[in-house]
């Protein structure tokens, strides 16, 4: 059992999990979420504020949808009287720069800061199979460990410096958007020639065609129609395009890159908030 409080900012489909998972490890929680106390999990204590989160806690995880709000929520722990907080965990998809921002605004105040994005959906995050893939500093990544610990079972440091876990997060969106909008277009290329989608899909799986999207995305959520994997097509599309623009930062290879957020954004403008696997009803046009 921890006695470290800890706090969590961001109570989404993904957080709530994440916030869960740290109580079931032990760590005494507090919780904020702008929509209020609906997904502050059961053994949490729910506040009202991030200051208040600031005021209790010295680990503070953050799980918002932006780089905008992110900053926003580290500038109301750092504006914060009377604050406990020394280390912040961003498991949000923010993007390079932005990390860096946010890691050099908490260093101004003796703050430190942990890249954590996580990949491995909602389920994953319930099952604690998700992947939590971390970057910063040896002092900071030892002094949240436990913290990280509660997270998943899964982690992974990849580097020293904020920014990297995200830049490795984005290539990992990049790639699964990417498999999952190519294999929307051949499943409803198989389905226009008469062939049956469960069929097609365990022929794909033991052949050389096989992804996420085949493996998992279409068996649980397309050919099942569920279409509930809990993340939305909004934020994949956020997703991509912070790929791109890194990318285009780096002087990298766009093509297939413009393509994929091209995709991606037609579909969040025409369905936005959905969840991503209904790219396949999306792309065959039902």
């Amino acid at each position: 059992m921890s006695e470290q409080t800890v706090g969590f900012v961001g109570l989404g489909n993904m957080g709530a999990v994440l916030a869960a998972n740290l109580v079931h490890a032990g760590h005494p929680l507090v919780s904020h979420d702008a929509l209020g106390p609906a997904r502050s999990p059961e053994g949490s204590v729910y506040v009202p504020s991030v200051a208040e989160v600031a005021r209790r806690a010295e680990v503070v995880v953050l799980s918002l949808p932006d780089g905008t709000v992110s900053e926003k929520v580290a500038r109301e722990l750092l504006a914060a009287d009377e604050s406990r907080v020394r280390y912040v965990v961003d498991t949000s998809t923010v993007g390079v720069p932005a990390a860096r921002s946010i890691a050099d605004l908490l260093a101004e105040e003796g703050i430190g800061h942990v890249d954590a994005p996580v990949s491995g959906g909602v389920a994953g995050a319930r099952a604690r199979t998700l992947t939590v893939m971390y970057a910063g500093t040896d002092e900071a990544c030892s002094r949240v460990e436990g913290v990280l610990a509660g997270l998943s079972d899964r982690r992974r440091r990849v580097g020293e410096r904020p920014g990297m876990a995200q830049a490795l997060k984005l290539a990992n969106n990049f790639l699964a958007a990417t498999a999952l909008a190519a294999t929307s277009e051949a499943v409803a290329f198989g389905l226009s020639v008469g062939l049956d989608m469960a069929t097609m899909l365990d022929v794909l799986n033991g052949s050389s065609g096989r992804s996420a999207a085949t493996d998992d995305k279409f068996p649980r959520h397309v050919l099942t129609g569920r279409y509930a994997a809990g993340f939305t097509n909004s934020l994949m599309a956020k997703d991509v395009r912070l790929y791109l623009d890194a990318i285009v930062d780096q002087g990298g290879p766009v093509s297939v890159g413009q393509v994929a957020a091209a995709v991606w954004e037609d579909f969040a403008a025409a369905e936005p908030g959905a969840d991503f696997t209904r790219i396949f009803p999306f792309t065959a046009g039902s």
